[in-house]
């Protein structure tokens, strides 16, 4: 026989539940905004130590573009060393050639997702990063609103957001890299228009290791940038439906924010 529960308990489960966490994250160690493939994989090797971790999506579920591969078939393609990222969730690729490794991207990304959950990270999705926090020459935080205000009629967005503290911010944001293009902008750098293309044409090698080559921290103190945002910021070459980078950027990632907030890099410039 099914339990018996009132309406009122159900939602007050919900209210209690969610309230909580976002309380638990207004002040955090790092914030991932987006959580594709590389924003996902930091944010597992940084929740799997015990590093307090926030994930910011504006879709309602997360994954991006981890879900689908090339032509939107359901495979995940990466190449070596990438394919030991997933093999070390416990998913066994196939080796179509030497070095070059597929798996269906359900069973990736799920697997992934658990994972990070079960270490601890939290997610807050249909949310959207609307500006950074930007004290003392560096990135401390995000401001976040929900995304479907987004969608409203502009006269009746006159909704305010709220801030969220981290010591560090990820911008795992993809082509977009709208915190990094945002942050920049506030120091007056140069400006970049992520709306128009930036990136040169299919380089699967190339473009494979210049993502990795430049993720890390950005001459603005307190921004870590991995994924395709790289690409967008660095104006390196496409890489197609492949995604050892992106794996091994958010690994790469993960690991300069735990130098970070261990203390054995300085973060102040």
């Amino acid at each position: 026989m099914i339990q018996k529960v009132s309406e009122s308990e159900v939602s007050r489960a919900i209210i209690e539940g969610f309230t909580q966490d976002l309380l638990d994250h207004t002040s955090t160690d790092v914030i991932i905004v987006g959580s594709g493939p590389a924003g996902l994989t930091a944010a597992h090797y940084l929740a799997k130590q015990g590093i307090r971790t926030l994930i910011i999506e504006r879709n309602i579920y997360a994954g991006g573009g981890f879900w689908q591969g090339g032509f939107l078939f359901p495979k995940t393609v990466v190449q070596a060393p990438g394919n030991e990222i997933i093999e070390e969730l416990g998913i066994q690729m196939d080796e179509v050639k030497p070095g070059l490794y597929i798996a269906d991207s359900f069973r990736v990304v799920s697997k992934l997702l658990s994972e990070t959950a079960e270490s601890g990270a939290k997610l807050l999705n249909s949310t959207y990063v609307d500006d950074v926090i930007f004290k003392d020459g560096r990135v401390t935080g995000v401001v976040v609103n929900w995304f479907p205000i987004t969608q409203m009629p502009k006269f009746i967005t006159c909704m305010d957001p709220i801030a969220l503290e981290a010591k560090v911010v990820i911008d795992a944001t993809g082509h977009d890299a709208f915190i990094s293009t945002r942050a920049r902008e506030i120091l007056g750098l140069e400006k970049i228009d992520p709306t128009k293309r930036r990136h040169g044409g299919m380089n699967i090698d190339e473009a494979e290791e210049a993502v990795v080559a430049h993720t890390g921290e950005t001459e603005i103190p307190g921004l870590v940038i991995c994924g395709m945002a790289v690409a967008t910021i660095n104006g390196t070459p496409r890489m197609g439906p492949i995604f050892g980078g992106m794996l091994l950027s958010g690994k790469k990632a993960a690991e300069i924010v735990t130098n970070i907030i261990k203390g054995t890099i300085i973060v102040e410039k």
